[in-house]
């Protein structure tokens, strides 16, 4: 075992005595030493029930002959980082609990890894970890947020308080109803309701084969998985005398099974930044034009916020990520899993418990994927929409361009009512270097859908979008505006076309007119001039490679 390094010989007397003071017994030194990796805090509602999650692994650590010893990592609530500065550490702090991980798994010599996880960025810097590490992995995936209730209707987070200040903008809502919106809207722990960032990368996750079957979509609040803990718990001391590790399990077929299953349901586009960073730990050939070739490929079965009507725990009980395998068995990949079944033997274990929450590929929401990778003079290395998310009569469009350099200039002139049908808003300097950290834009995006304008105003930047982001919003255009992206001499009234169906993104400005503006054009200062974030914008690479950091 690893732990031999610190368990075993003469010369292991200091590191054998501090062992015995953390309470363990001389017997125990026989056994595998498991680490258990936990996000748990009382800042964020997708972690705040990991407690009694902790004590599940615990058990099923020790029932099957392991010692589990905790150790925590940060997480950022992207909903209330979200609309000023704290967003620029949110995607930022994917490459810390990364570091993180290894760090303390591999100067402790753990024989296996349990990452009990959530929220947006936690999930996958615990997958980039375990690529680092190889050593015998599982995860458990806290689960989803329960819907909210008023006067009979489901509520949920993004709809119900990001939309409905838009909403209330415009008038078609009191204070008092936004009130009771802001109190129904969670009613406890979880993941947000739909498919964003968390539950999508969940469900990446158990497609990924590094969970066991049910736990992407498990309730939060539910005995299963205080259940999927448990057997968690036990799986992982299993794997470690199997000694299978997570480089078996996610090879390049389970990366393309992943984003299959991503594109069927209608996942996050922060999906695409975060597979491409966790292939690149796994040594993964995976690139941006995989996302748009396999979506073409694959029809969109789900209708899920905010997508769609349906919530988290519809999927949960029409049969969760297994029944979507069902549905998709003969498109995917037969690989290993961790929990020993192959892809092909959950998909044939599984059943479909509602045929219009999870639809048969013949009669799919729409023909293609979730996601849609578009090209073009603005962006030649690529960017990102929902294109599921998006009307029918907002697949094509043509708008005059209305520039800002911040997010927060753009929100003003949007909640001042400045923004006009036919506008596409140009948001720049919020990519990976010029934010840095590459902002989410919940706060305008769900103001224009709350507002009446999602079919007439589109919306593009070299920064990211929430997961709940639904509407003609197109992000990560790289190159960005702060490395001379072609976003950066973009004026106030020049026509950008948007062809989602054909993949094209336009700035329709002569060579010559381009040729000039860059003439006149400098890079601006980074805005970070010290601490992490300084350190972030010198090494983070283009969102077309997933962000990550070249040394």
């Amino acid at each position: 075992m690893k732990s031999d390094k610190i368990k075993k010989g003469v010369e292991r007397a200091g590191a054998r005595s501090l062992l015995y003071a953390t309470g363990i017994s001389k017997d125990d030194m026989a056994k595998p030493f498991i680490a258990v990796a936990t996000s748990r805090t009382d800042i964020i509602p997708g972690h705040i029930h990991m407690d009694r999650l902790e004590r599940f692994i615990e058990r099923g650590i020790a029932m099957a002959g392991g010692i589990p010893f905790f150790f925590g990592v940060p997480g950022i609530c992207d909903g209330i980082a979200m609309g000023h500065s704290g967003m620029k550490y949110s995607l930022a702090s994917r490459e810390l609990i990364a570091d993180m991980v290894e760090t303390i798994v591999k100067a402790h010599c753990f024989d296996g890894l349990v990452c009990l996880t959530n929220c947006d960025k936690i999930t996958p810097g615990m997958l980039m970890a375990t690529g680092r590490l190889n050593i015998p992995s599982i995860f458990v995936t806290a689960g989803p947020m329960m819907s909210g209730n008023y006067k009979g209707r489901r509520l949920s987070l993004v709809k119900d308080t990001f939309e409905a200040v838009g909403r209330f903008k415009k008038g078609e809502i009191s204070q008092e109803e936004l009130n009771t919106f802001e109190m129904c809207a969670c009613p406890g722990a979880g993941a947000c309701q739909g498919l964003y960032t968390a539950n999508s990368m969940a469900c990446i996750t158990e497609a990924l084969g590094m969970s066991v079957p049910g736990c992407a979509t498990a309730m939060a609040v539910s005995a299963k998985k205080d259940r999927i803990a448990q057997e968690s718990g036990e799986k992982i001391v299993n794997l470690v005398r199997r000694n299978i590790l997570p480089r078996t399990i996610m090879r390049k077929e389970a990366f393309e099974n992943a984003i299959k299953v991503d594109m069927a349901l209608g996942g996050s586009t922060n999906t695409v930044l975060h597979l491409l960073a966790i292939a690149k730990e796994f040594e993964v050939p995976l690139s941006i034009d995989a996302f748009d070739s396999i979506s073409r490929q694959t029809p969109h079965i789900t209708n899920i916020l905010p997508s769609g009507e349906h919530f988290m725990e519809d999927l949960e009980y029409a049969g969760g990520i297994p029944a979507i395998m069902k549905r998709m068995k003969n498109m995917l990949n037969d690989v290993m899993t961790c929990s020993s079944k192959t892809i092909s033997q959950i998909a044939n274990d599984a059943q479909v418990l509602d045929e219009d929450v999870i639809r048969d590929i013949k009669n799919p929401y729409h023909p293609e994927g979730g996601i849609a990778i578009l090209k073009g003079n603005l962006a030649p290395e690529g960017s990102v929409i929902k294109q599921t998310a998006v009307s029918k009569v907002m697949m094509q469009f043509t708008g005059h361009a209305r520039v800002f350099d911040s997010e927060e200039l753009c929100m003003q002139a949007i909640m001042a009512g400045k923004v006009k049908k036919g506008d596409c808003l140009v948001i720049r300097y919020e990519g990976p270097k010029g934010g840095p950290g590459m902002r989410e834009m919940l706060s305008p995006t769900a103001a224009i859908v709350g507002m009446g304008l999602a079919d007439s105003v589109a919306l593009i930047t070299d920064g990211r979008f929430s997961g709940g982001t639904q509407g003609p919003c197109l992000g990560h255009i790289s190159p960005e505006a702060q490395v001379g992206g072609l976003i950066a001499i973009v004026e106030d009234g020049d026509e950008i076309v948007l062809d989602i169906s054909k993949r094209k993104i336009e700035l329709r400005v002569s060579d010559a007119e381009i040729s000039s503006r860059f003439a006149k054009w400098h890079a601006p200062e980074i805005k970070e001039k010290e601490g992490y974030l300084a350190r972030y914008a010198k090494f983070v690479s283009s969102a077309s490679e997933g962000a990550i950091l070249k040394v």
